[in-house]
């Protein structure tokens, strides 16, 4: 099972961090890493602001052979880059595992990622990677996706995942109940019947997304 993991680092602690770096106020936002063999091309957002000091800052990195502008769109525009990876660890450590970048964004002191990997022995063994090489990622969350909009929480709503979470540490689910469903909307002002309506939509959506895909992929 794929697992999805969010981590934040310093940006002098990679090589494209540090060759997208130019002002303190300057956020650059990564859309997309389009793998092309041995490398990796990323997108990504730069306000229109400070585009001329920031293409003339990339071009001068010994490691970036092409800058190209994609496009140009509300005070933005979305760049291209042709960059040798082969020194920047963290990246190459995320393309030799199959990993792939879902988001990231930063400036001159820190980035956030969300990687997704294949396996969590993949997620296990890049971790290492990183720490070997003193690389000081700082793991914020990890779950498992169920489908790419499932977000951390295996498919569940917010209204769903509160619910459910109520019942559960007020021990509507204990033996004998301590809670009732009538109790429960009273909590959250919906009617019992939505509340048995939310436990159940959120029961059937952890299994399906938990326990049925495990056995699946098994």
């Amino acid at each position: 099972m794929s697992v999805i993991v969010e981590l934040a680092l310093p940006a002098s602690a990679f090589r494209l961090g540090e060759i997208l770096s130019i002002f303190e106020d300057q956020e650059i936002t990564l859309k997309t890493m389009v793998p092309l063999g041995e490398r990796s091309v990323p997108f990504f957002n730069v306000s229109d602001d400070t585009r001329e000091s920031f293409e003339g800052h990339v071009r001068k990195q010994p490691s970036v052979s092409d800058l190209y502008v994609v496009n140009s769109h509300d005070g933005e525009t979305l760049y291209g880059l042709d960059w040798d990876i082969g020194d920047d660890t963290f990246f190459g450590s995320i393309i030799g595992l199959g990993g792939s970048v879902l988001k990231a964004s930063g400036g001159t002191d820190q980035w956030v990622f969300q990687l997704r990997f294949r396996t969590h022995d993949a997620l296990s063994e890049f971790q290492e990677t990183c720490f070997d090489a003193d690389i000081p990622i700082d793991v914020l969350k990890i779950y498992n996706p169920t489908k790419p909009d499932a977000g951390p929480w295996y498919g569940l709503t917010p209204p769903q995942r509160e619910t459910l979470t109520y019942a559960v540490e007020m021990g509507y689910y204990s033996l004998p109940r301590q809670i009732s469903t009538e109790e429960i909307a009273a909590e959250f002002d919906i009617s019992d019947q939505a509340v048995s309506e939310r436990l159940r939509r959120a029961i059937e959506t952890l299994v399906t997304n938990t326990l049925l895909l495990t056995a699946s992929d098994e």
